[in-house]
This record gives C-alpha cells, sequence and structure tokens, in this order.
C-alpha cells in the first residue's frame, strides 16, 4: 500500500494538521476519533506520528469521549462548563496534532506545526467558548442543540474538505478564523453589556428596600 506521503503533498499535509488543530479546539474527541477510525479502516495511511490513533484502545477511549461530547455539548450551561474545562486539553492537543502530521520531517517542522496547531486551537476554542455564553443567555434551549449540531457538521466537513481539496480547505479556513475573530469581538461586548446589566438590576433591586423606609417612617429622611 502507497504511504501517505505518497498520496500526499506537502500543501495536501499542511491542510490536514491545520484541520487538525483547528478541529481540535471544538470537538477533540470526535477528531481523534474519525482520524483513528479512517486509519484503522485501512481508508488512509496514517503518518507516523498519528498511527497511535488507529490503536483499538486509543479509538475505544476516544469514541467513548465522543459519545459522551456529544451530548455534553447539547445541554446548556453544561457546555459551558464542559469548555471551560476542556480549555487545558484541546490546545495542546491540538499542537500535538498538528506535529504528529509533520513531525516526521524533522524537530523543525514539528515545532511549526505544533505552534499552527494550538494557536488553531486556541482560536476555535475560544469563539467556541464565547458564542455558546452568548448563547446561553437566551432562554430556550433549541438556540444551543441548533449551534452544536452545526458545530459537529462543520467539523466533518472541514476535515474532509483538508484531506480533498487542501487549497478550498485554506480559502475556507482564513475566512473562518476571520469570522472567528469578528465573532468573538462582537460577543465579548455583548456579554459585558449583558453582565452590566445584571449588575445594574441587582444594584436596582436592593434600592427599593430603602425607598420603602421613608414611607413607613414619614419623619425619616433618607440620608
Amino acid at each position: 500500500m502507497e504511504g501517505w506521503r505518497d498520496l500526499l503533498d506537502t500543501p495536501q499535509l499542511l491542510a490536514l494538521a491545520a484541520a487538525l488543530g483547528w478541529a481540535s479546539g471544538v470537538r477533540l474527541y470526535a477528531t481523534v476519533f474519525l482520524v483513528g477510525l479512517a486509519g484503522y479502516l485501512g481508508w488512509v495511511e496514517l503518518p507516523q506520528g498519528l498511527r497511535v490513533l488507529q490503536h483499538p484502545g486509543v479509538l475505544a477511549a476516544s469514541g467513548f469521549m465522543t459519545f459522551t461530547e456529544f451530548f455534553a455539548d447539547k445541554i446548556p450551561f453544561v457546555d459551558s462548563v464542559w469548555d471551560m474545562v476542556h480549555t487545558l486539553i484541546r490546545i495542546p492537543a491540538g499542537a500535538a496534532l498538528a506535529a504528529g502530521t509533520l513531525g516526521a520531517d524533522g524537530q523543525a517542522m514539528g515545532w511549526i506545526a505544533a505552534l499552527l496547531g494550538g494557536s488553531l486551537a486556541a482560536t476555535s476554542h475560544t469563539a467556541k467558548l464565547t458564542t455558546r455564553a452568548a448563547v446561553n443567555s437566551s432562554p430556550e434551549p433549541f438556540s444551543n442543540l441548533a449551534v452544536s449540531l452545526f458545530e459537529d457538521g462543520f467539523v466533518v466537513f472541514m476535515l474532509w474538505l483538508a484531506a480533498t481539496h487542501p487549497l478550498v480547505f485554506a480559502l475556507v479556513l482564513a475566512l473562518t478564523l476571520v469570522l472567528a475573530v469578528v465573532l468573538m469581538i462582537v460577543l465579548v461586548r455583548f456579554l459585558r453589556a449583558a453582565g452590566r446589566r445584571l449588575s445594574q438590576f441587582f444594584a436596582s433591586g436592593r434600592l427599593p428596600q430603602g425607598s420603602l423606609d421613608v414611607y413607613e417612617n414619614p419623619d425619616r429622611q433618607p440620608r
């Protein structure tokens, strides 16, 4: 069987490394499981640094965590807690997966890939975390479910696109990153405004108690 490096040129390998880094920030366990499953079933010949993902034990663990995350990510507020806990997991994992893709070319390429993958994972994770926090401010649960399902499909699409059309993937990834930055700026402002309104609500909730004292005791004047 031809090796992966015989089938993919440098742009394709770079696209794969970028896709693994980016996808890890959104759906780490699904990314590990899908890539490992593709290698295990013989659909692709994984690079040496990623072949551990097709080990049955790794597939069982990543499959279980994919199942768990699928449902945890659909529950409002549980998804935000899940994302916060995984801040320390997704980013280094994205760096490791990207490095595993290009690490065979030498230590320098491994470090370059790790920096690329870690940065992409950090960006996509932050955008996801911010978006979910804003979505959870809505009282109905359907928007959360819709966003989660969209993320599921988009991760699968981006992994497929990186493997089959790397140049198109590069364009889509660039647009996605620009949108993520803009979205984070807008949503951070929204969350700050929501936080100020919430603080004002609690502050105004205490003010009427002082006002009632004046009406109950007409001789008492407010200081």
